[in-house]
């Protein structure tokens, strides 16, 4: 009996927000596995900000998903049946397969992952996945992050964002504030995640929402938004101020380039660092932040939510209601 899969494809580009005509789900048989390859069938997928931009015609590098092509993205799964030395059926496994219930790949496609007591497998996509490894990067390594520091972060109730502001709260901040865009995002980080405060950027300019959260400035700003929000935290950047720059989604849809920042000056007055990062250059970090952040998990000092869409069909569904902020943490979608 031959295997068959669900496979998502970008069947055209988007054109400012994607729709759903521009994705196609189509059914195909799956190959046995050959030599050192194995089979696996997903249990849960990843939607992330940064696919959108890799849907543009503008988009570059191996990266970039193809026309009429399967998409990818991050996906935990179970090993069905393997041809390969490491990998045996039942063990659960990480890859970059992902829009899609199922694949064959060579082994070195997935990683092996050690399931943590008390903690879903989905994890792997978020607190223990890219975007935990986002958020300690772009606060410890990026901004440089000190104790002492008062520390911003936008798109604060976001699968980054949320875990950003926690890291900054146990690295010794002393202030933590979050921007989101709802009352009860709000409540959320403040009463659930231990922000000493935030605000509802919906409610207000960003600019003076800002000021009022931080009337003595900020320190360092943990950028997942752009737009108003840098120009914003530029103004609040205390001397020797540092921002992180992780996403922009503001801008994601956007048909034409984006507005610059109106106080770039503030840069130089000021003696700010802005810098951006992708967090595949820094994978060499990633033994370090899955020790820190296993303790802190096993220690429950840190907390995430997911957001779910079930079954396959809903992936497009999922990835749309991320790009509109209808999730609370990682959006995942599960099969």
């Amino acid at each position: 009996m031959t295997d068959t899969v669900q496979e998502w494809q970008l069947s055209a580009r988007p054109v400012g927000r994607p729709v759903p005509g521009d994705f196609r789900l189509v059914e195909r048989e799956l190959p046995a596995p050959a030599e050192g390859e194995v089979q696996v069938r997903n249990t849960f997928l990843s939607v992330d900000p940064y696919m959108r931009a890799l849907m543009s015609a503008t988009a570059a590098g191996s990266l970039a998903y193809g026309l009429d092509r399967p998409m990818t993205g991050g996906a935990v799964g179970e090993v069905v049946a393997s041809r390969a030395a490491g990998l045996s059926p039942g063990d659960l496994v990480l890859s970059d397969l992902g829009w899609r219930t199922g694949a064959v790949a060579p082994a070195g496609r997935f990683t092996r992952l050690q399931r943590i007591e008390g903690v879903p497998d989905s994890a792997f996509l978020g607190v223990l996945g890219m975007p935990g490894l986002s958020a300690y990067v772009g606060l410890t390594e990026i901004a440089g992050m000190r104790a002492g520091d008062t520390v911003f972060v936008s798109g604060a109730a976001g699968a980054v964002g949320s875990l950003a502001g926690q890291i900054a709260r146990l690295r010794g901040a002393k202030a933590v504030i979050g921007s989101a865009g709802s009352a009860a995002k709000v409540d959320y980080l403040t009463g659930g995640l231990g922000f000493t405060t935030a605000f509802n950027y919906k409610s207000g300019t960003v600019r003076e929402l800002l000021a009022e959260a931080a009337p003595d400035g900020i320190d360092v700003y943990f950028d997942n938004v752009g737009g108003d929000h840098l120009e914003a935290a530029i103004d609040a950047l205390n001397l020797n101020g540092r921002a992180a720059l992780c996403g922009a989604i503001s801008g994601y849809h956007d048909t034409e380039p984006a507005a610059g920042p109106r106080n770039m000056v503030e840069l130089v007055k000021k003696r700010i660092t802005l810098r951006g990062f992708e967090v595949g250059d820094h994978a060499g970090l990633q033994p370090r932040f899955a020790e820190e952040m296993g303790g802190w998990l096993a220690a429950r000092k840190i907390s995430f939510r997911e957001t779910f869409e079930d079954g396959i069909a809903h992936t497009v569904e999922a990835f749309l209601g991320l790009m509109d902020g209808r999730n609370t943490g990682k959006m995942v979608v599960r099969l």
